[in-house]
């Protein structure tokens, strides 16, 4: 059933001949391309003005936080979950103590 179902062989399609070329005897001359040539800069490749070097601090600041908060948040969850969970451990063995009496 998902087996995918392939056709023979002798009924697939045979690709068809390419087309001949046509050869002339005019021999196409090509324009010579400039030589390229290295620009040699004397600069670093990012600058740093102090504007964008503060927007990098307060940009990263500002994730390592948010990032914080999201792992603190998800700490607390847990947290506050196994509590719950040992509330409801010792309800039920509490109840299931007084029962046995």
């Amino acid at each position: 059933m998902f087996k995918p179902k392939y056709p023979p062989m002798d009924t697939a399609p045979v690709p068809a001949a390419p087309p001949s070329t046509v050869h002339t005897s005019i021999p196409l001359q090509r324009a010579a391309a400039p030589a390229p040539t290295e620009v040699v800069s004397n600069r670093p490749a990012v600058q740093l003005t102090p504007g964008s070097a503060l927007t990098l601090v307060v940009g990263g600041s500002a994730v390592v936080l948010v990032v914080g908060a999201v792992l603190v948040s998800m700490l607390l969850a847990v947290a506050i979950t196994a509590a719950s969970v040992a509330v409801c451990a010792v309800t039920v063995r509490s109840i299931l103590k007084s029962d046995r009496r």
